[in-house]
C-alpha cells in the first residue's frame, strides 16, 4: 500500500528568531492553516543556540530585536544569549509551536509544480541519514543569512606551525580552558569586541589583532528610559513606547551618519578618547578608513571593551598578518604577538535560504538571476517567501513587517480563490547588489545572491518607516504580482 505524501499549507524552514516569529503570525492570523517548522539542528533558537563563545550577546537592543507582539521584560536591553534563547523558546511555547517544530530535519531541495500548485520538498534526517519528502503549498525560508556548518577563516601562512590551539567562535570547544593564557582574537567586528572583554577577566592577557579598525560605540546595558516607561505605563504600553523611541533613535543616528559622516566620525572618536587610557593611539586602532555605517557600528555595553583596555587586561594591535609562528603571530611590520590560544573571529560564510536547491517546473532557479520583491519574494519563484532583516537596525523589525505582509497575501489568495502567486520583474529593470553593505562577509557573497531594483517594490529597503508604508500599509497586490488558481493555470516564467 502506498503511503500518502504528507501535505502542509506552510512549511517554515528554520526555528530561529525568524521562523518562530513567522509561526506565531501564522497561528494568529491563519489558525486553520497547517504549519510545520523544519529545523536542521537538534534545538530551536538559531544563532542564539548555535554560538557558545564567552560573552555572546545581542548587538541590538531587545526592545527592537524582540518581537513587537511580545514585550521584552528583562531589565537588560543589551542581553546575553541565554536570556534571548529563553525569550524565543517561551514565545514558541506560548503560541503552540513546540509540537510543530521537527528537529534534525534539513531541507535539501524543493521542486515547484505549477500544475499541482505545490512544492515537493526533499528532506534529510540529520540524526539518521533518512531521506523523506513533504508536500507544501508555501515555503517560508527563515534560515537566516549564514552557513551554520562552517564559519569563514581566511588562509593564514604557517597555521600548522602554531603549537597552541586555534578555534573559531562558531565552533567554540566546551573544554577550552583559557585561564591565565595569552589569547589573540583575530578580528574587529561584533564577535571580537564581545570576546575580548568577556575573556579578559580570566585569561592572562587578551589581544585584539585587527587588520582594519571598526567603529566601536559604548551603549548602556540597561535602558533607564525603558524602565521608567514600564513603571509608568505598564509592561505592554511601556514596551511599545520604548520600541518606538529606539526605532526613532537608531534611525536618527543612521541618517546623521549618512548625511554628516565627518561629524559622526569625530563624535565617535571623542567617545573613544574619553574611555581609553590617556595617550592611547586612538587614530591607529579606532579610526576606520570608511565612513560610519558603511559597515555596522559595533556596540559595547557599558564600554566593557574600553574598560578591559584601561585595566591592562586587553590590548589592541593593528596590522597585517605575515605568518603564524610556533609561539604566536608575526605581522608584516615584523612585530611578534605571542599567544597560547588564537581565536579566528574572522566572520561568517553567507548562505541564503539554507542552501536549498530550488526548481520551478523542472528549471533550476539561479538566485543571481532573480530580483527580490518587497524584500520577501524572488521574481519568478511562486509561493516562496524569504526572511532577511535589516543590516542597519534590528533584524527583527523587518521580519515582523514581512510576516504581516505574508499573512495579508495569504488572505488575499484565499479571498480570491487563488492558490499560487509569483512576482515578475521587467527584463530591462536596472538591478544592483542585494545588500548595500561594506562588510567583508557580504562582499564575498554578493555574486551569488539575488538582486534588488532601483525603487519599490524591488528595492531592498533598509528604512523601517518606509517599509511600514510599503509593506504594512501598502496594497497587497500590484501589477508585478501574477496569480493562478486550479481553474485557470498560467505558466510561470523561468525568471520573473
Amino acid at each position: 500500500m502506498t503511503t500518502a505524501l504528507e501535505h502542509v499549507d506552510v512549511l517554515i524552514v528554520g526555528a530561529g528568531i525568524s521562523g518562530i516569529g513567522a509561526g506565531r503570525y501564522l497561528r494568529t492570523e491563519h489558525p486553520s492553516k497547517s504549519v510545520v517548522i523544519l529545523e536542521a539542528r537538534a534545538a530551536s533558537g538559531g544563532t542564539w543556540d548555535l554560538f557558545r563563545y564567552p560573552g555572546i550577546r545581542s548587538d541590538s537592543d531587545l526592545h527592537t530585536f524582540g518581537y513587537e507582539f511580545k514585550p521584552w521584560r528583562d531589565k537588560e536591553s543589551i542581553a546575553s544569549a541565554d536570556r534571548i534563547l529563553a525569550y524565543l523558546r517561551e514565545t514558541a511555547t506560548e503560541n503552540d509551536l513546540d509540537g510543530r517544530i521537527r528537529y534534525h530535519h534539513k531541507v535539501l531541495a524543493a521542486a515547484w509544480s505549477t500544475e499541482d500548485a505545490r512544492w515537493l520538498v526533499d528532506v534529510e534526517r540529520t540524526d539518521t541519514g533518512e531521506r523523506l519528502r513533504l508536500s507544501a503549498g508555501w515555503i517560508f525560508s527563515a534560515g537566516g543569512y549564514y552557513n551554520y556548518d562552517e564559519g569563514f577563516t581566511p588562509h593564514f601562512d604557517g597555521r600548522d606551525r602554531f603549537a597552541g590551539r586555534i578555534v573559531h567562535p562558531q565552533h567554540w570547544p566546551e573544554d577550552l580552558d583559557y585561564t591565565g593564557k595569552r589569547v589573540v582574537v583575530i578580528g574587529s567586528g561584533a564577535t571580537a569586541v564581545t570576546l575580548v572583554p568577556a575573556m579578559a577577566d580570566t585569561a592572562g592577557h587578551v589581544t585584539m589583532l585587527q587588520r582594519t579598525p571598526s567603529y566601536i560605540v559604548p551603549v548602556p546595558k540597561e535602558d533607564k528610559v525603558a524602565s521608567l516607561l514600564t513603571r509608568v505605563f505598564g509592561a505592554e504600553r511601556g514596551y511599545a513606547l520604548t520600541r518606538r523611541k529606539n526605532i526613532a533613535q537608531s534611525r536618527a543616528i543612521w541618517r546623521f551618519c549618512q548625511r554628516f559622516p565627518g561629524v559622526a566620525r569625530k563624535a565617535i572618536r571623542y567617545l573613544n578618547v574619553k574611555l581609553l587610557p590617556e595617550g592611547f593611539p586612538v587614530d591607529e586602532h579606532f579610526n576606520p578608513p570608511y565612513d560610519p555605517w558603511d559597515q555596522r557600528l559595533c556596540a559595547v555595553p557599558n564600554g566593557d571593551l574600553f574598560r578591559a583596555i584601561r585595566t591592562g587586561a586587553a590590548s589592541v594591535v593593528t596590522g597585517r598578518i605575515e605568518t603564524f609562528t610556533e609561539t604566536g603571530i608575526r605581522l608584516e611590520s615584523g612585530q611578534e604577538v605571542e599567544a597560547d590560544i588564537i581565536v579566528t573571529a574572522t566572520g561568517l560564510n553567507v548562505q541564503l535560504f539554507g542552501g536549498i536547491d530550488l526548481t520551478v517546473d523542472g528549471r533550476p532557479v539561479s538566485y543571481p538571476d532573480t530580483v527580490v520583491y518587497r524584500g520577501m519574494m524572488l521574481s519568478g519563484v511562486p509561493n516562496f517567501a524569504i526572511a532577511i532583516g535589516y543590516t542597519n537596525s534590528s533584524w527583527t523589525l523587518k521580519i515582523g513587517l514581512l510576516c504581516e505582509y505574508f499573512c495579508r497575501l495569504l488572505r488575499h489568495l484565499d479571498d480570491n480563490g487563488h492558490d499560487a502567486v509569483w512576482a515578475i520583474a521587467d527584463p530591462d529593470l536596472p538591478t544592483r547588489p542585494l545588500l548595500d553593505f561594506g562588510a567583508g562577509y557580504v562582499q564575498r557573497a554578493l555574486a551569488g545572491l539575488p538582486k534588488q531594483g532601483p525603487a519599490a517594490p524591488w528595492l531592498m529597503a533598509m528604512d523601517y518607516h518606509e517599509d511600514r508604508k510599503q509593506v504594512r500599509h501598502g496594497a497587497v497586490a500590484d501589477e508585478h504580482l501574477h496569480f493562478s488558481s486550479a481553474t485557470v493555470r498560467a505558466p510561470v516564467s523561468a525568471v520573473g
